[in-house]
């Protein structure tokens, strides 16, 4: 009783239930909220402290920035939907706030406009060595199949199209990249696609921020010829996973592209069925389902492995983390 007393004494207080509206509408930094509220920094910060405190709000690091969003598990988070019911739609406060984080966003997906265009021509020509991308998402789909997809995390999610193309099917969804630039351009286009159940964050492929068994589906899409142990990078993936939760992978099969590693920064040039299903075994995950597009020159591979409950038989070192980048359509 006390943790639901101490909840609704945070949000009875008109700024911070301002903060809970504007963070109910997708992850928002500091300087935004600052901006939108027209308050003090430390003010603002001391509110957004109290909200996590009473577990209404989440607060996660991008590098120097930090964003708040609204609380998606436990007690709280269920607390603070029902309390943010009852706000009128009409009011003028509240109106005028999301006028303002309106503007924000249109100069944020500005922003991820043009860093997507510097780099589309990189991008398309990598795109054009394989299969268009939309037959490897149809091929993803049909091996998903129908239904929903449970609660998401998307391991190097670049312009978050994954995120964006499963998002309506998931409880929720996370996207989860090194690169700042990427996350900018993933969090414009959810924003644009009205997904208020996704986000983007930054992290690390090989120490993802979540406790065992917090995801049924990961996906890990062109992200692992980037990595120096994709052994690692499976076996953390399976850690995240709830029982019967599934990986998905969509890499390149074994090429001789060079060009692919001098200039696009792969460390692997592609990878065996049996290679993946190795790690996958090793995770504790079941021998994976394969699908091939052939492409001229790349060979698209899709492997689907399920959480096990048999121990994984080996511990892969630790790698030096590396940054996870990739881009699409």
């Amino acid at each position: 009783m006390e943790d639901v007393l101490a909840a609704m004494r945070a949000a009875a207080e008109p700024s911070r239930l301002r903060l809970l509206s504007l963070c109910a509408q997708g992850a928002l930094a500091v300087s935004e909220l600052v901006e939108i509220l027209g308050q003090s920094q430390p003010g603002v910060s001391r509110h957004l402290k109290l909200l996590c405190d009473a577990g209404l709000l989440e607060r996660f690091r991008e590098g120097a920035w930090v964003f708040y969003r609204l609380a998606s598990r436990g007690a709280g988070g269920a607390l603070v939907r029902h309390i943010l019911a009852q706000l009128s739609a009409s009011d003028t406060v509240l109106a005028r706030d999301n006028a303002r984080l309106a503007g924000i966003r249109e100069v944020r997906g500005q922003a991820a406009e043009a860093y997507f265009r510097t780099n589309a021509a990189r991008w398309a020509e990598l795109r054009s060595l394989h299969i268009d991308e939309r037959e490897v998402e149809c091929a993803l789909l049909a091996l998903l199949g129908d239904g929903p997809v449970g609660d998401l995390l998307d391991v190097g999610t670049g312009t978050g199209r994954i995120v964006e193309m499963l998002g309506p099917r998931a409880r929720s969804a996370e996207g989860l990249d090194a690169s700042r630039e990427m996350l900018s351009v993933a969090r414009s286009r959810i924003e644009a696609a009205g997904l208020s159940n996704c986000l983007v964050r930054q992290g690390d492929m090989y120490h993802l921020p979540y406790d065992q068994g917090a995801f049924d589906l990961v996906t890990i899409h062109q992200v692992l010829h980037f990595s120096e142990d994709p052994g690692r990078a499976i076996a953390e993936a399976a850690r995240v996973l709830r029982p019967g939760g599934r990986v998905a992978i969509v890499d390149f099969a074994p090429h001789s592209l060079e060009s692919l590693r001098n200039e696009h920064n792969h460390r692997r040039l592609g990878f065996t069925e049996d290679e993946v299903a190795g790690w996958c075994l090793a995770a504790g995950l079941t021998a994976p389902s394969t699908r091939s597009l052939p492409g001229k020159p790349l060979t698209v591979t899709l492997w689907l492995a399920e959480r096990s409950s048999v121990e994984p038989l080996t511990s892969p070192t630790l790698p030096i983390p590396i940054p996870v980048r990739k881009g699409d359509a």
